[in-house]
């Protein structure tokens, strides 16, 4: 028998040994990412970290000049179509300028907490960021708070784009949850669902911190 047949026979003796069908292999291996595919995963994954870095105000230009500046070869076309696909575009919001210790800026949004992660009850700081997370069927987003006395996700919520309205719900979600009846500290990064009205509306009456 040929080296061709002898690899035949191996697949169908671990097939059977497995239970698996030989078209329900064949179906598996057509549903695996191809080169192209997975290429395209990791281009997106850097689009991400690049947009997200910029807290959310690089459009197509600005990351394909970076991303060309890294080495790769793609076009400023190709990088607006990813970024349609992961929900994404750039929050064109008016730069502050630190100009001195007491811009606007500094005033504005203090960092209150001050990296003392170690509350001495619950509900006295609350912390919230949102993460992307890469799936089959394109990037999801997961906003989260967690309680620093104990270190535990007090409320989550998963989205499919940055939209501020899921920081809002995540809160409105953590306050139920805890029964808020005292002001707390809710820190967070300074990317625009955390600085925009929405989001000052739902931490009314809250001490909102901001990391530098």
């Amino acid at each position: 028998m040929n080296d061709e047949g002898e690899r035949r026979l191996n697949v169908s003796g671990v097939l059977r040994v497995l239970g698996v069908s030989r078209n329900g292999y064949y179906s598996f291996r057509k549903r695996l990412p191809s080169d192209r595919q997975k290429r395209k995963e990791a281009i997106m994954e850097k689009i991400m970290a690049i947009y997200n870095e910029s807290h959310q105000n690089y459009g197509a230009p600005k990351i394909t000049m970076v991303l060309q500046s890294e080495g790769e070869k793609i076009s400023e076309k190709t990088v607006g179509n990813y970024m349609r696909e992961l929900g994404i575009r750039a929050q064109y919001v008016k730069p502050y300028t630190v100009t001195t210790i007491d811009s606007d800026f500094s005033i504005e949004l203090k960092n209150i907490l001050d990296e003392e992660f170690n509350p001495s009850e619950p509900n006295a700081v609350w912390c919230s960021d949102i993460t992307y997370i890469w799936t089959y069927e394109g990037f999801v987003y997961l906003t989260s708070i967690m309680d620093l006395f104990s270190r535990k996700i007090i409320a989550w919520e998963l989205s499919t784009t940055l939209e501020a309205k899921w920081v809002v719900e995540t809160i409105n979600r953590a306050k139920k949850a805890r029964r808020i009846d005292k002001p707390l500290v809710m820190h967070s990064d300074r990317g625009i669902q955390y600085t925009c009205s929405a989001y000052m509306e739902a931490t009314e009456g809250f001490i909102n911190s901001y990391s530098k």
